[in-house]
Formats: C-alpha cells, structure tokens, sequence
C-alpha cells in the first residue's frame, strides 16, 4: 500500500497547514502561507518545526517505509531530532533523519494495532510517500479530549530525546488527549496570531505557559504586560467562551529570578503579574480561567534538571510531565460539559 502523507486514513494531525514543495508536504504549526510578512520570521521559522505532529492509523501492516526530508535551522543551536514510531502507546522504533531518507521499521507486532509517528520536534520536515506492507488502514478513533498547549522551548521541548517524550506529549499520551503543541522556541511573546489560531482551533483544554521569553527578551514592560496578556486571553474566550483556560507562570530559573532585563522587570516580578492578570479576569467573572504557579511544577530545588539553568533535561520534561497530568485532567473534568464542541 503506497499512500500520500495527506491521506485522510493515515491521520495527519496537529498542523495548521500543509505548503507543498515540489514533490514534499511540509507541515507548519501556524496558518502562515502568502502571509509570512505579518508574521516574525523567528516565529515562523519556530512554526515550520512540527512539534507535536503526527501520523494516527490503525493498521495490521508489518513494516513501514516513509520518505522524508529532514533539515536543521541555519543557524543550528541542537542535533536533529528524531522520528518516535509509537504502537498501541509503546514506542518500538527511533530514527534520525538527516537529508532525504527513509524512515523504515519492520517486525512491527501482528494484528491490527494503532500506530502513531511522531516527526522531530527540532528542524524542518519535509514529508513523502508512505509504504505499508499490510492488508487494513483505518483512520484511529480520536482521543477523548482536544488539548491546545502554547508555550516558549519549554514548551516546544527541542531538546527532549524524542517528539514523544516532551512533556505536552507524555501528558497526551498519559490521558489519552489530541494533543495540539504550540510551543515555540524563543518565540512565546503573546502574538495576535497565536491568539486567533487558538481562537479558531476547537480544543477542550488550554494551557497557557507565559513569561520566560517575555523577560529574555524584554518584550513587555510593566505598563504593558498585563494589558497584552488579557488581549490575548479575551481573543481566546472568543471563540472559547467556557473552555478551561489554564495560565502557567514560569518554572524555576534560579539565575534569573531576580535578574532584571532590559525594562527592569525580574522573572520572579513577571510571574506574580502573570498570576495578577488571571485573578482580575477570574474577579471580573471568568470562573473558567485558573491560574497554576510554575514553581509547583519545577521548582528551584529540582534546579539540578537545568543543565543551561533554564531548560529542562529529559528527566525535567518527565517530571513536568507527572506534576503536571493529573492536575490538567482535574481541571479538564470539572469543566467537563462547559466547553466549547
């Protein structure tokens, strides 16, 4: 079976748009074709990296063959990441791609199973045809919950071991969610069109991790934190009038806690008016929005997880991961028939 990665049976998902490039399908995670001018070319390039995308089929194939093209930024600050082939939630295969290649497992188990291929979360991907060699293709039944997660690197995982082992992918693994990742290295600076693709994009929980990138880059000061960050909340509430909102401050930094940036802002100060915007929109009657402090997440004392002293090693992201599961899927229950279908 010699089929397209578009395929509606093979289940891509968690992208915004697919560009076609000669022969290749390049997935990005924000809806930017002819509008790449309104858009900062950090960001973009962030976007065209396809974190959290993948396959999703139920197959009785034995083996696979997919042609893909996998690139590093121009300016690489990382190794590529790899392609994770996850079956019935057991990865059974890693594959790093450089260049043009194939990603090709055999010996998967025998019997119908449901197979997902994580793409790298690091570099750009450019993807081809895909061989089964089996009998049976069908689209899987989707996950229960749709989960939207905005975020900086921390979110965006580059440097995890694999696309499946970031956080946001071992929480959508762990609770059987969709996950949609809009982790953007370098790049979570409360953009309008973040805001308005989430405003768009059905979901039945959002996480929203703010801070670390606004006080590395002093791209807000005091005056106009707190505005930007209700502007982008309220866009979201737009489309998502009673879905749960969940603002994360930021994890533990212990080198910039009290370091002041460019506009005399701390890391410490931006969390507490991070936490300040969510207690003004709850009191002004948005009982769907909740507030999680990033210290009870990662804390100064697992500083040891912070190889550079701000982003998580692998152990981090697994830790993240377990802190952070039950307490999204509390807050998912309990608004449990209030979101948005």
């Amino acid at each position: 079976m010699d089929l397209a990665p578009d395929d509606s049976r093979l289940g891509l998902t968690a992208h915004a748009e697919l560009l076609r490039q000669g022969g290749w399908l390049v997935p990005r995670r924000l809806p930017a074709a002819g509008r790449e001018p309104t858009i900062d070319p950090g960001l973009l390039e962030s976007a065209g990296m396809p974190a959290g995308v993948r396959l999703e089929f139920t197959t009785d194939a034995r083996a696979l063959e997919w042609d893909v093209d996998v690139r590093l930024p121009k300016v690489p600050v990382r190794p590529l990441a790899p392609f994770d082939v996850v079956v019935d939630g057991r990865r059974v295969a890693r594959r790093f791609i450089e260049g043009t290649g194939v990603v090709a497992v055999d010996g998967l188990p025998a019997g119908r199973k449901r197979v997902q291929i994580w793409l790298p979360q690091y570099g750009s991907s450019r993807l081809g045809r895909l061989r089964l060699r089996g009998a049976s293709l069908v689209v899987p039944t989707p996950a229960r919950s749709r989960w939207i997660t905005y975020g900086s690197s921390i979110t965006h995982c580059t440097g995890a071991d694999g696309p499946s082992e970031t956080w946001p992918g071992l929480i959508a693994t762990a609770n059987d969610w969709h996950l949609r990742c809009l982790g953007f290295a370098g790049e979570c600076h409360l953009d309008p069109v973040v805001a308005r693709y989430i405003r768009d994009t059905p979901a039945d929980l959002i996480s929203l991790c703010v801070g670390v990138n606004i006080h590395g880059a002093s791209s807000f000061a005091a005056r106009s934190l707190a505005p930007a960050l209700v502007g982008f909340v309220q866009t979201i509430r737009d489309g998502h009038p009673r879905t749960p909102i969940v603002l994360i401050t930021p994890i533990a930094a212990p080198e910039r806690e009290r370091a002041t940036n460019a506009v005399g802002l701390s890391l410490g100060e931006i969390r507490q008016r991070v936490a300040a915007v969510a207690v003004g929109l709850r009191s002004a009657g948005d009982d769907d929005l909740h507030v999680l402090d990033g210290l009870t997440v990662l804390c100064m004392a697992d500083g040891h997880l912070l190889p550079d002293g701000l982003h998580p090693n692998q152990d981090g992201f697994r830790l993240i991961a377990e802190r952070l599961a039950p307490r999204l899927a509390g807050l998912l229950a309990a608004g449990s028939g209030r979101a948005t279908p």
